[in-house]
């Protein structure tokens, strides 16, 4: 740089999934999310139904339209107290993301031709811009998973790698003609797998020419196996079979692959993985074990906050930290469970990590997870100005 001149201070995004499922009886509100500490907010999910057409996947918890009712006034269930944090946070944007694990089935059929392609970007716009004016900023995909199909069921189709490219400019073109209309910016961002042979099922170089940023879904690395690899290692250590699962190689995988570190988000955790019947050696790491423990989540996971609220300390546990990967775990010799999650120490990491390789920022999966302590230590990290 010349001398004199400073870089501005690095803004980073800060965008967090939101799961409405658990804002049901009894779960976290909506209203209560630490919104001004987020530059974005992901409403998840809508789905894409057998037809193709982008929907809401509940009518009743998403919008209020319960037993063939409508709602009041414009917005209704989960809606409303989406509208009121923007109303409080002017500065927040909210995007409708789609798909998802188990709303991810019919993308295959959705992208498979022009015809197919228009029909569902325009549904997009009938679903959520139309009927709900104003309350959302843009939209989030997130095809679990393109070619590889994903949840069992799904379709797996080598054609759908350019068939996803050519889905998302078609949405793309269809969010710039509305976004002309209302006369405001309508973002466009997708969710993609961390695994870098997942990754090269991706035009990855055409779709960061489409999108505003891609979330890098770094994590569930290990999701499915009995093995105690780390849910989401930030680097490799001595040890791993997987030398190549973890965030430091998904991201130079996804730039790579044409990517610029300003698109990428990277995405963290804010629950972990336990696994069972697991051998003493190496405090659990790396070990064999049975399946994954549903004293502790099972096959979901547990979140943060609930594994806080356990007091696993207290129940024979022992915290582990892996100076190489840059997270923790958690080993119960006695009762042979092992549990891998992300903490403040190992977000803050992240976060760094994040910072010195210009990424666009940092998305969350999911807010409602979290005590409050993980979503602080992202607050807590000073901008870097470059030299």
């Amino acid at each position: 740089m010349q001398q004199g001149r400073t870089a501005p201070a690095w803004s980073p995004v800060v965008a967090g999934y939101v799961a409405p499922w658990k804002a049901r009886a009894g779960g976290p509100s909506i209203k209560t999310i630490a919104a001004r500490e987020l530059t974005h907010l992901m409403y998840a999910f809508g789905t894409v139904s057998a037809d193709g057409l982008a929907e809401l996947t509940d009518r009743c918890l998403d919008a209020g339209a319960c037993d063939g009712t409508a709602p009041s006034g414009p917005f209704g269930g989960n809606f409303v107290q989406l509208a009121e944090l923007k109303r409080n946070n002017p500065q927040l944007r909210i995007l409708i993301s789609l798909g998802g694990w188990n709303g991810s089935k019919y993308f295959s059929a959705a992208a498979a031709t022009p015809i197919s392609r228009a029909r569902f970007a325009q549904s997009v716009i009938e679903a959520f811009f139309r009927p709900y004016p104003g309350l959302f900023d843009g939209v989030d995909v997130d095809w679990e998973f393109p070619v590889l199909g994903g949840r069992p069921g799904n379709l797996e189709r080598l054609e759908d790698r350019s068939n996803f490219t050519m889905l998302i400019a078609e949405l793309r073109g269809k969010l710039a003609e509305f976004s002309a209309l209302e006369r405001r910016d309508l973002e466009l961002t997708i969710a993609v797998a961390a695994a870098p042979d997942q990754i090269v099922n991706l035009e990855a170089a055409a779709l960061a020419r489409l999108v505003n940023r891609i979330h890098l879904m770094a994590y569930d690395y290990h999701a499915g196996s009995a093995i105690t690899g780390f849910n989401a290692p930030l680097f490799a250590c001595a040890g791993d079979p997987n030398p190549d699962l973890n965030v430091d190689a998904s991201v130079s995988a996804l730039i790579r692959a044409g990517v610029p570190p300003a698109m990428v988000t990277l995405g963290v955790a804010f629950y972990g993985r336990a696994v069972a019947d697991v051998p003493q050696e190496r405090g659990g790491l790396f070990q064999q074990g049975a399946t994954a423990s549903e004293e502790w989540g099972g096959s979901d996971g547990i979140d943060y906050r609930d594994l806080l609220a356990r007091r696993p300390e207290q129940q024979g546990f022992r915290r582990h930290w892996s100076d190489e990967a840059q997270v923790p775990w958690l080993y119960n010799a006695e009762r042979r469970i092992w549990i891998s999650y992300d903490d403040p120490l190992s977000i803050a990491h992240k976060a760094m990590y994040a910072r010195a390789r210009a990424l666009a920022g940092i998305m969350i999966w999911d807010l409602f997870a979290d005590d409050g302590s993980l979503l602080a230590a992202l607050r807590s990290l000073p901008a870097r100005r470059s030299e």
